[in-house]
């Protein structure tokens, strides 16, 4: 059984241990911290002739060597080599293996960092730093210098993300942006009018410097601490609710956080962190558990939000809520870039919630019944003007096939009436034609000295005597019986007398125009024919035309104006035309 010396991982101090099956596996230090040896054996330390930090089995005691250059790196000589500095929270002095990494003070439990805290204490031991520069983490978006007191001549490097302001008596003096600086009077004009600052490069200032961090802080997460009361505004049922999410923020006016939060304190981060009395996640809890709270349930019933569907609208909840916090926080010099509601915590387990949600089903399946029905009268509307629209198609169709027919059989009609036109015209044409030839020859044997009278009866006289002198030859032939022969030219003459009797009246009335004597009156016993003019028809057509004989009229009948006569009905059969007002 050996021993070694193993090192406190809280604390940084030494204690004794030994090796062995029967060893104390659990060594209790000073700090209060219980050591496991097992596992605490093995520890990690900056090598003092590499450099280098590695890890070595302390239980080798003195043979530990760095694997990286070989040396013995657990020598007496190491362990005994303390430091001293000052707790970063309470101040009080501490001491601690010159290459420990972390140190926890006893009386306020801050875990320091030795390597920082140490430089740190180098640097007040020589009085002032040359190099001012920002050595917080990016999670710190105020770090002040620990340094108070500087020396004209001395750097002052600002990075890209970053302003540094100089603080007098906790006045914001001289701002710097981006860049490197070298501390002239001419470069602190502010700091310069509050004292008088020396002429000399060798002269030192007193002033605190702070460094504020730009950047945006991103996935800071927010959430209400308790229940938010709502009512839903449909049923009137009270709901309790839970929101959640995330947010980034960014230093928009450092000046002003300075002076609003800071104050004198070394610093301010959204968390809890190392040195600081004070974060702004503490800060501004209340404000935006207060603003959740307030606003949550109005932009719910303003925007006219289904609770079982605020899933769907978490952007618009979102920005109403960004709008409405991040006035609280430009107050102090901070902005929000972006603000999410991530969740709504919605109460499964309560009997009003489960009613609402049932409610919620029936009025979703109601409203798809409705949409079923719409769909179905939509389908029979328009089934129904398809079905109208193709009757109305039918009906122009047959209305239009019947104005063909009626337009033809009006065709046929006037094709009709202009032939019997025509017929008439050659008819009267040919009468005149005859009339004017007889009363041409009448002119040429008035002109000669004898009339068509003088002709007949000549003509007469010459069958009478060729009958008389047939019938002397025939008795003296003693050819039969000559009574019979003369009877027979008798009869002949007496035929041809009748013959041409007819004739004969004619011609003189058409060789007597001048004659005004009027022939007695007739009374007709046939009908006229309505297309051709063709008068004293006997028969049921018309001789000339063809036309049918016409029904006797009726006292209800009346006549169109194409030619259609004796209708009963209202239009006419053929054209279509309404029966005039005076028929009616």
């Amino acid at each position: 059984m050996s021993k070694f010396v193993i090192e406190c991982p809280n604390c940084g101090r030494f204690a004794e241990a030994k090796t062995g099956f029967f060893a104390r596996k659990k060594i209790d230090c000073a700090c209060g911290f219980v050591i496991n040896v097992r596992t605490d054996k093995l520890t990690s330390r900056k090598c003092a002739h590499c450099g280098n930090e590695v890890v070595f089995d302390q239980s080798r005691g003195d043979k530990a060597k760095c694997p990286v250059c070989h040396e013995n790196i657990n020598e007496l000589s190491d362990k005994t080599k303390v430091e001293e500095f000052s707790c970063a929270q309470c101040g009080v002095k501490l001491l601690a293996a010159k290459n420990a990494n972390t140190y926890t003070c006893p009386v306020c439990d801050c875990i320091n960092d030795v390597q920082q805290q140490l430089m740190q204490e180098r640097i007040k031991h020589d009085g002032l730093a040359s190099i001012i520069k920002y050595e917080g983490d990016n999670d710190t978006l105020i770090w002040k210098h620990p340094i108070e007191d500087f020396n004209l001549g001395s750097q002052l490097i600002v990075h890209e993300s970053q302003e540094a302001v100089f603080f007098r008596d906790g006045q914001a003096l001289d701002t710097f942006g981006p860049g490197r600086y070298t501390l002239e009077t001419q470069q602190l004009p502010i700091l310069e009018k509050i004292y008088k600052l020396p002429t000399d490069t060798d002269g030192t200032f007193h002033s605190e410097v702070y460094f504020i961090n730009k950047t945006v802080q991103m996935a800071i997460k927010w959430g209400t601490p308790d229940k938010v009361r709502f009512i839903d505004p449909l049923t009137g049922t009270p709901l309790e609710l839970g929101a959640s999410g995330e947010m980034n923020i960014a230093v928009d006016n450092g000046r002003k956080l300075l002076i609003k939060l800071v104050g004198t304190m070394k610093g301010i981060a959204w968390g809890d962190s190392a040195g600081f009395t004070k974060s702004l996640q503490a800060s501004f809890r209340p404000l935006i558990a207060s603003a959740v709270k307030t606003n949550l349930p109005a932009v719910i019933k303003q925007n006219e939000i289904d609770i079982l569907e605020i899933d769907e609208k978490l952007d618009i909840v979102s920005a109403s809520l960004c709008g409405k916090i991040k006035a609280g926080f430009e107050e102090y010099g901070l902005t929000i870039p972006q603000f999410y509601v991530t969740s709504v915590l919605l109460p499964e387990n309560d009997p009003n919630f489960k009613r609402i949600r049932d409610l919620h089903t029936i009025v979703l399946q109601t409203k798809v019944l409705q949409a079923e029905a719409t769909v179905k009268t939509v389908q029979a509307q328009t089934e129904t003007q398809y079905r109208t629209a193709q009757e109305r198609s039918k009906a122009q169709i047959e209305a239009a096939r019947r104005e063909a027919v009626l337009e033809q059989q009006t065709t046929e009609t006037e094709i009709a009436r202009r032939e019997a036109e025509r017929r008439v015209i050659e008819a009267q044409a040919e009468a005149q034609s005859t009339l004017m030839q007889g009363q041409a020859e009448a002119q040429v044997m008035k002109a000669k000295g004898y009339s068509q009278k003088d002709v007949i009866q000549a003509d007469v006289q010459k069958a009478y005597a060729e009958g008389i002198g047939n019938m002397g030859p025939a008795i003296s032939a003693g050819g039969g019986s000559s009574v019979v022969g003369d009877i027979m030219g008798l009869g002949i003459g007496i035929a041809a007398a009748q013959t041409v009797t007819p004739q004969i009246s004619t011609m003189f009335s058409g060789l007597n125009p001048t004659v005004n004597s009027e022939p007695a009156a007739s009374t007709p016993t046939g009908w006229d024919c309505p297309s051709c003019g063709f008068r004293n028809i006997t028969s049921k057509f018309c001789p000339e035309c063809g036309a049918k004989k016409p029904e006797p009229k009726a006292d209800d009948t009346w006549d169109c104006t194409c030619g259609n006569k004796g209708i009963k009905g209202k239009f006419c059969p053929e054209c279509g035309t309404k029966r005039p007002e005076k028929d009616t």
